[in-house]
């Protein structure tokens, strides 16, 4: 068995990556607001345009992870990430060079770099699940996507307030420059430290056989077999949740940042990400290093109760963060929206600070208990496959979520009460679906370990006609 110790030790750079590329994607997401402005100087903020930028943004990510998931699963994962950081990284570095106050043309050049900034990033998560799939032991899975939450928290969180300073201090540019050459280092360190491991290598049922180094596991999926394991009842769950999900997941960000920032309420950027760090990012925290932990534990023999937590987290986690919209927040001038220390000496800040720890320590549950659902419900050789099919479905959902939000706003002229009632629909078919999970999931792990003990089988045959 793998040490906790050893085998955060052999992953660290995965989790540098994904820091970076984290800190890049939320300075995006914190500048939507001004952006608008930097784009049009002199017009109210657009909503239907930043939301159009938004859903691309994740629209295109999951075009690319399609594409991406059948490459991770043919060659070296750590090469796919490599790739993938250079051409992220130098996006990002580019966005520095837009010029101000050319309304359509700057959002123009914007929405380019966006593009090809998204597209590489559909093949980071799919690379990750297939490469922890073969590093991480089945029984510190929880552990492991908690710690690479707790990291994206963290660097979600620097993102918020290191873009709110630089565009404070009008140095908007650096934050760009700055983040674009750190994804492309943080993708070589990957290349150089990252020992590419056997696929298949800590499946129970293959673990012992594929020690020899002469045994290699290179069975390749087809369709019958493809049908009778990624479409199996409880993948398709996870692959159709992702999108009710998601809708209302992308439609929260592009939501509550707009509501908070723009007249009345006049929250700046800076006190936007500062608040995020104080009660998103503490709950976020504390949520995923207790319930990796318990969940890890509690589902060690009883895998499906992992189920059970992620419908707690959809079912509490997501929907209480909606009260925020009804909270009766203060009418702010730009300068009180700036004054920090007055900010929090009002009680309805610390009520909505509440709110938001609460919601992100529950939904904590969701990454760390959906992912090592799907990667134990699926085959080796599949992890790539499937988490991009996942990941496809999901950023879908997450890029109808802004243009769905810039819709309901500009036809109900800026209601977010409305909106917000509107988009919380969305999570009822999810928890429904995962519900309905509950009578397959078994059977469907069965079917997988079942498989493996036949390869298993097979590559001890081949084990002992090379001794022979």
């Amino acid at each position: 068995m793998i040490k906790t110790k050893s085998f955060h030790k052999k992953i660290w750079s995965v989790y540098t990556l994904s820091g970076f590329q984290s800190l890049a994607f939320s300075g995006i997401i914190i500048l939507i607001v001004p952006l608008s402005f930097l784009f049009w100087p002199k017009d109210p903020y657009h909503a239907l345009e930043m939301g159009i930028l938004i859903s691309i943004l994740f629209f295109l990510s999951s075009i690319g992870g399609i594409l991406f998931g059948i490459l991770i699963d043919k060659y070296a994962r750590k090469l796919m990430l490599f790739i993938i950081s250079i051409f992220r990284g130098l996006s990002i570095f580019m966005l520095g060079f837009a010029i101000e106050g050319k309304g359509m043309e700057t959002w123009t050049y914007f929405l380019v770099f966006v593009i090809i900034f998204a597209f590489f990033a559909g093949g980071a998560w799919p690379a990750i699940m297939s490469l922890s799939n073969d590093m991480i032991p089945k029984e510190q899975r929880s552990r492991f996507f908690g710690i690479l939450g707790i990291l994206w928290s963290l660097f979600n969180t620097a993102g918020f307030i290191f873009a709110s300073l630089a565009w404070t201090f009008g140095a908007w540019r650096v934050f760009f420059w700055v983040i674009g050459i750190s994804i492309m280092i943080a993708g070589l360190t990957l290349y150089i430290q990252i020992q590419e491991p056997k696929r298949g290598a800590l499946r129970e049922e293959l673990s012992d056989v594929l020690k020899d180094n002469s045994i290699k596991y290179d069975f390749k999926i087809d369709k019958k077999l493809m049908r009778k394991t990624m479409f199996s009842k409880t993948n398709k769950v996870a692959l159709f949740e992702g999108i009710s999900t998601n809708i209302l997941m992308g439609s929260i960000i592009i939501l509550i940042l707009p509501y908070i920032q723009t007249e009345p309420h006049n929250l700046s950027p800076f006190f936007t990400g500062l608040y995020m760090a104080i009660f998103g990012l503490t709950g976020g925290l504390l949520g995923r290093l207790y319930f990796a932990r318990v969940s890890d534990k509690y589902c060690a023999n009883h895998p499906i109760r992992r189920i059970y937590f992620v419908i707690l987290a959809l079912s509490i986690g997501m929907s209480s963060f909606v009260i925020v919209f009804f909270l009766p927040l203060p009418h702010l001038t730009v300068e009180q929206g700036k004054n920090v220390p007055f900010l929090f000496t009002l009680p309805i800040i610390w009520i909505m600070g509440a709110l938001l720890f609460t919601s992100s320590t529950i939904s904590s549950l969701y990454l760390t208990n959906q992912a090592p659902i799907i990667q134990d419900i699926n085959l080796p050789e599949a992890q790539g496959k499937i988490s991009s099919w996942n990941q496809f479905l999901e950023r879908i959902g997450f890029a109808i979520g802004p243009i769905l939000v810039g819709i309901l706003l500009t036809m109900s002229s800026l209601n977010y009460q409305f909106t917000i009632m509107i988009v919380i629909l969305f999570i009822i078919p999810g928890i429904l679906l995962w519900t309905l999970a509950l009578k397959w999931y078994t059977q469907d792990a069965d079917n997988i370990k079942n498989i493996l003990k036949e390869r298993a089988e097979i590559l001890k045959s081949r084990q002992n006609i090379s001794i022979k």
